[in-house]
């Protein structure tokens, strides 16, 4: 099977950037600041215990809290330091090592089992070249029929680690059209507050079709 290109992600840190990662929401944490505000507004949008895979989970910050809510998390990450950290921290959840473009075919992350897909953190920026469609493609694959995909991500340099190219809002919704996704919401924060064309963006996502109720 062919490799993956190596993501943006890769390129920008080597890799190894799990323990500094953990470090630094850590400090947040401390300061009273508050980090869980992706966690916080999956949790307006689906009720425990529905299936989370937190695509791109990092060191597990979202997935540990919405465990703690009560939810079914699985976390899947490319970042082997990264997943060092959230079994460490967190060793009764089930971390995946793999590409968000080449999903398990079987195995921990479940086809068409998941009552939302959460993408936080400039996942979506920070794929491969080229690999957003494939990557959306995925995750599309394994969502529910009625599931929820939601994605954060910045849209210029103030919102972006230096070095990210931007991915245009447009360039994701065409690869959410083309994997059968239609829009339902878009928003300008975790908070729930509406998109002013600012940059940065929370986008919600659900099977063609499917109308959605949940709020905010």
């Amino acid at each position: 099977m062919t490799e993956p290109p190596t993501t943006r992600w890769a390129q920008l840190t080597g890799g190894a950037s799990g323990e500094d990662y953990a470090g630094r929401f850590a400090a947040l944490a401390a300061s009273g600041a508050d980090v869980h505000g992706e966690a916080s507004y999956a949790a307006a949008l689906v009720t425990p215990p529905a299936r989370v895979l937190d695509a791109g989970c990092g060191t597990g910050r979202v997935a540990a809290r919405l465990a703690e809510l009560g939810y079914d998390c699985t976390g899947v990450d490319v970042d082997p330091s990264m997943l060092a950290v959230a079994r460490r921290e967190h060793p009764g959840l089930a971390w995946v090592l793999a590409d968000l473009c080449a999903l398990p075919e079987a195995g921990a992350v479940v086809a068409g089992g998941y009552d939302l897909v959460l993408a936080a953190g400039n996942v979506i920026p920070l794929l491969a070249e080229g690999a957003l469609q494939p990557t959306v493609a995925q995750l599309a694959r394994v969502l529910a029929p009625s599931g929820l995909l939601v994605c954060g991500f910045g849209l210029d340099a103030a919102h972006l680690p230096p070095g990210c190219p931007v991915t245009p809002l447009s360039a994701y919704d065409r690869a959410c059209d083309a994997a059968g996704l239609g829009l339902v919401r878009r928003l300008a924060a975790w908070d729930g507050a509406p998109y002013d064309g600012g940059g940065y963006a929370v986008s919600v996502h659900a099977p063609a079709g499917i109308v959605h109720s949940a709020q905010p």
